[in-house]
């Protein structure tokens, strides 16, 4: 008897690592294109620390969006660790996704990294986003005068925040994935543990809450994770700040601002982790946590020298 069961349509998966200077929009850009959180977010530059895989489909592909941190020039050791795990995460790229901030325009930040990519093998996309915020006449402008730098395969003007010109970019990108197996399930979204998700949150509402560079002196510390009998998570993580007088803001008058970045971050997660979660804060001060090489590894940076 012959066989008419159709065959299964080929699949493709590909790596796209999406690079950039701090606070062009790459987090919110991976986020949109999943179709759900994945990155935390914040109007403040370089919240991304660390890579962090975002798993999103289209047709028949699989999309690996590396979300890396921003690239700067570092001036201490927790700023090398994060300009490395953002080149790292470009290694092995199918495509490179070169995100760039068309508001804030072609400072040197961009224009250095642009440099930095001339000798790179992998196809590389231009993407001008928050074009619901530039100034439209110099769009093209920008991308002449980068197309001109290095070539480019494609250029897109997007939104990662209205979603303007992301469905067309998905499709692309989709397109240039190579024939291949899927490496995740299709309900999987991202390579983050609930463990590492959590720190994240948390973290995410120390940029949200907190103003200044206190975040930046900041970073959480998961003491422990562990789901109760009924089903919700039971979550303890210390804030670590480097002065007593930074401890004191954290926490805020009579304990309210710790209170408020704890309540936030616990609303969050029982949505991301859908079930309840208890969640403890306590501040430390902890002179020199950027130089404890176990909190790296905890991060999910490497220490370099």
């Amino acid at each position: 008897m012959t066989d008419h069961t159709p065959a299964p349509p080929e699949q493709h998966c590909g790596l796209v690592a999406v690079v950039g200077a701090p606070n062009a929009g790459k987090s919110t850009l991976v986020n949109a294109l999943v179709g759900q959180k994945v990155a935390i977010v914040s109007p403040k530059a370089q919240t991304t620390r660390t890579k962090l895989l975002g798993v999103a489909i289209e047709g028949d592909a699989q999309l690996l969006l590396v979300d890396t941190p921003g690239i700067f020039e570092p001036k201490r050791r927790f700023d090398r660790a994060m300009v490395a795990a953002a080149w790292g995460g470009a290694e092995g790229a199918d495509v490179l996704a070169l995100v760039v901030d068309a508001k804030g325009g072609l400072g040197s930040k961009v224009t250095d990294i642009v440099e930095s990519l001339k000798d790179r093998p992998e196809p590389r996309h231009l993407i001008l986003n928050k074009v619901d915020l530039a100034d439209k006449a110099k769009l093209l402008l920008h991308a002449e005068r980068l197309n001109a730098m290095i070539p480019f395969a494609e250029t897109w003007f997007v939104s990662a925040q209205t979603g303007d010109g992301l469905p067309e970019l998905k499709r692309a990108l989709a397109k240039a994935m190579p024939p291949g197996p899927w490496h995740y399930p299709e309900d999987q979204v991202s390579d983050a543990t609930e463990r590492a998700m959590a720190a994240e949150v948390t973290r995410e509402q120390l940029y949200l809450q907190l103003h200044a560079e206190l975040p930046y002196a900041s970073a959480i510390e998961t003491e422990k994770f562990a789901e109760r009998a009924d089903g919700s998570v039971e979550i303890h993580q210390q804030v670590l700040v480097e002065r007593p007088t930074q401890r004191a803001i954290v926490l805020g008058k009579g304990g309210t601002r710790i209170r408020e970045i704890g309540a936030r971050a616990r609303a969050e997660l029982a949505v991301l982790l859908d079930r309840p979660v208890h969640l403890y804060l306590h501040v430390k001060v902890k002179p020199g946590w950027d130089e404890d090489r176990q909190l790296y590894r905890d991060i999910g940076l490497d220490w370099v020298e």
